[in-house]
């Protein structure tokens, strides 16, 4: 009975074995295990195992005993697949390639010829009366062939002379088309031929987590551009600047933005421009914040035209609603723009809106803060007819004023 047992466990066995170690052509391998076997089937495999050249089976190259000559397969009971179907990793994983993408080199070389250098010079009255001249450095983008560039409004703001140095070294005088101090934008004009205009994307596809170059004459340093790589940390941010005025909807990266960047591009893996270099926190371990492309196109197009930012005007100083404010107003809404201040003569005092008041919409538009508010009317011309919504001791009202001009 024991050497039953012992040969019914080898034959098992050495089917398993062999039939696993055995390729093909076959799709599957088929294999049968008898786990009552006649006391002739024992017999014989009992002997097939004594004359079994046991250096083949430890090695895996015995011969499978299903192939043997005149031995026939009973139905399976058994099914183990010797090939598993091929999937093309790109059907498993879903991920988006654009044959567009560029290494980081690539969109440096493509984008390079369209960054500017920008030499503002000013005069400055020492105190003993001696003209002091004084220059700040920034960077820009070719907009188009006829000479139009693209920079920030704080690189040229006030400057009597403007030179603008291109990728090749030739320089040139410019002159200021027009300029938006709300959005820190501005645009000046040089004479010359063989310009690269810089290829501009859409901010509106920017994603999180997604890899950006800024360009720009860093420090003013000699020797072409800086380039450094990170990723879009966060979109639509808000950020006061010293004037107290609220710069929105801008492009935060941890690409390096330093003094001279300004103006300069931010751009995409295709190297096209999404957003101008604007700002860097002092203190902020390396938080800068670039003006989204989309916005600036806005900008730029009533610059084209008009030389200036048609905007309508309110006639108030406005203050995003924190936590505190809401506390202390009674406000049962958790957003809005609080009014600090009324301009006298202007669209909101002829209307009765007072000091403490929170808009929070206009027309149908969701007023959250300083930003939505300075969105509309960028997108809202003097003399729009506006709904106002506002809450007052708690109350929400309503009143329809008309927007002004902005005055200089």
């Amino acid at each position: 009975m024991k050497i039953n047992r012992a040969a019914s466990l080898l034959l098992m066995t050495l089917l398993l074995f062999t039939a696993c170690s055995t390729g093909g052509d076959n799709d599957q391998l088929k294999v049968v295990v008898d786990l009552n076997p006649t006391p002739e089937a024992l017999e014989k495999s009992s002997k097939e195992v004594k004359t079994e050249d046991k250096s083949q089976v430890l090695s895996g190259t015995a011969e499978p005993l299903s192939t043997r000559e005149g031995e026939d397969v009973a139905q399976p009971s058994v099914i183990i697949p010797t090939e598993i179907p091929s999937v093309p990793i790109a059907d498993l994983i879903s991920v988006s390639q654009d044959e567009d993408v560029m290494t980081t080199v690539e969109a440096v070389r493509a984008l390079g010829p369209s960054v500017v250098q920008i030499s503002a010079d000013t005069a400055a009255i020492s105190l003993y009366n001696q003209i002091i001249p004084q220059t700040g450095v920034g960077s820009g983008i070719i907009i188009d062939k006829s000479g139009n560039i693209l920079t920030n409004n704080h690189v040229v703001e006030g400057a009597d002379l403007i030179t603008v140095t291109l990728n090749d070294g030739r320089s040139y005088p410019a002159t200021l088309v027009g300029s938006d101090n709300i959005t820190d934008l501005a645009v000046i004009k040089i004479s010359a031929a063989k310009l690269v205009p810089a290829k501009i994307g859409r901010s509106a596809d920017l994603q999180v987590g997604e890899d950006v170059i800024a360009v720009g004459h860093a420090l003013g340093l000699k020797g072409g551009p800086t380039v450094s790589k990170g990723v879009v940390s966060a979109l639509e941010r808000t950020i006061q600047t010293d004037a107290q005025r609220a710069m929105v909807d801008l492009i935060q990266t941890d690409a390096s933005i330093n003094p001279g960047n300004s103006g300069g591009p931010l751009a995409n893996s295709k190297g096209e421009v999404i957003g101008i270099n604007t700002a860097i926190i002092d203190d902020s371990n390396g938080i800068g914040f670039a003006i989204n492309i989309d916005d600036a196109h806005v900008v730029v197009d009533q610059i084209l035209a008009s030389g200036t930012v048609l905007r309508g005007f309110l006639g108030i100083t406005p203050f995003n609603v924190t936590d505190s404010i809401r506390e202390q107003i009674n406000l049962p809404v958790a957003d809005g723009v609080i009014i600090a201040s009324v301009v006298t003569g202007f669209p909101a005092e002829k209307s009765g809106l007072q000091r403490e008041d929170v808009i929070v919409m206009l027309n149908e538009v969701s007023i959250e803060n300083a930003g939505d508010l300075s969105k509309f009317l960028l997108d809202n011309p003097p003399g729009s007819e506006v709904q106002v919504r506002f809450y007052r001791n708690g109350e929400l009202q309503t009143v329809v004023i008309v927007l002004a001009d902005k005055p200089d």
